[in-house]
């Protein structure tokens, strides 16, 4: 009897810090944009909102690939009972960076895992604790002149010049890029026999 050929894992993900995560880790995958609307309502509870657009991205993927394990995430920054989600502009960019500094915050990484073929998902959410140092104005605004943060929740960026703003992490880096490697390298190996196809 003839073993079951590998299954091909998909990014369902436009951005490129997920797919540098996924690819440094090892694996062989292929990248499909969900080219959904997201829900932004911030209002929501920050689980409850992560984890429905992780979802509807993953959902809509894996129509498209019925025989993959798909994979999607969202990520959004919480800070007391304020949700940041991307900023819509540069202004509000620097209203929240000003809101984090100094600031102790928490980031939630939501992952939706479909695999149409065998009837099977997998849900799961990665929080991180991040501390941002007290920046002075001017430090604020040298950040954001190294890093655009029109793409990040929060308007920052653990992995580009990361050190400028933040003080220590606990918890995993790689979740408050957006992808909680060590988390998700687990469930793709234990539910859906997937591991990296390179050993770093």
């Amino acid at each position: 009897m003839e073993s079951e050929s590998p299954r091909e894992l998909v990014l369902a993900s436009s951005s490129p810090r997920r797919r540098d995560l996924l690819r440094e880790a090892g694996y062989h995958f292929r990248v499909e944009a969900p080219g959904v609307e997201e829900n932004e309502d911030t209002r929501l509870p920050i689980r409850l909102l992560t984890s429905s657009n992780a979802s509807l991205k993953a959902d809509a993927v894996a129509q498209n690939h019925p025989d993959a394990v798909v994979v999607a995430a969202d990520t959004l920054v919480l800070l007391g009972e304020k949700v940041f989600s991307k900023p819509t502009d540069r202004a509000e960019a620097t209203r929240m960076l000003t809101e984090l500094n100094g600031q102790k915050h928490e980031v939630f990484t939501a992952v939706a895992i479909r695999d149409a073929r065998a009837g099977k998902s997998t849900d799961f959410t990665v929080t991180t604790q991040v501390y941002f140092r007290h920046l002075d104005p001017g430090e604020l605004t040298a950040y954001h002149a190294l890093v655009d943060p029109m793409d990040k929740a929060g308007a920052y960026a653990a992995q580009e010049h990361g050190e400028m703003v933040i003080a220590r992490i606990e918890g995993a880096m790689s979740n408050v890029i957006g992808l909680p490697m060590e988390e998700l390298t687990i469930v793709l190996r234990d539910q859906f026999g997937i591991s990296p196809a390179t050993t770093h």
